[in-house]
């Protein structure tokens, strides 16, 4: 519907991070990744869609804030001083920053396309999206979401061995 693409009309380049396994730093990256672009003056959002593990939160030093409702949806997390990086997780929706997400697939991939439609994200050149790992149901639900939009592409994490 014209509302969907509203919230992402304004995102210029869409990257998923992913991984065959866990722990190999798809969230250190995208938040290293964001850091370093936002330090090229470019616009970041991360969309942190590990339901199991949010830790982009806790990295960004913002575990403890919340998210709000406004008309077009969810407002995105704005972290530093200059606000200059925009982070949706949910870990802002759990009572406590260390519950664990135990969630069948429905459930899952509903979550996720509201990630994906009701974030009021704004203007934004990169919209970095941290995944968990695998591939499961949510990367399904989260490519299907977000085709309309063509993502720029993916970048895979490995290990070193």
């Amino acid at each position: 519907s014209p509302a969907d693409r509203a919230n992402l009309a304004g995102v210029r380049h869409i990257l998923l991070v992913l991984s065959g396994k866990g722990g190999v730093g798809k969230s250190t990256l995208s938040t290293e990744l964001a850091l370093a672009l936002r330090s090229a003056g470019k616009r970041v959002g991360i969309l942190d869609v590990d339901l199991c593990g949010p830790s982009i939160p806790r990295m960004l030093r913002v575990q403890d804030r919340a998210v709000h409702q406004c008309d077009s949806g969810w407002v995105p997390v704005f972290v530093g001083q200059d606000k200059a990086i925009a982070l949706m997780s949910i870990g802002f929706l759990l009572e406590r920053p260390d519950d664990a997400v135990v969630w069948r697939g429905p459930k899952k991939n509903a979550l996720i396309k509201q990630f994906v439609t009701d974030v009021a994200w704004g203007d934004l050149d990169f919209l970095i999206v941290d995944t968990p790992p695998g591939t499961s149901d949510e990367h399904i639900s989260t490519v299907e979401a977000l085709r309309p939009f063509q993502p720029l592409g993916a970048i895979l994490v490995t290990t070193p061995q």
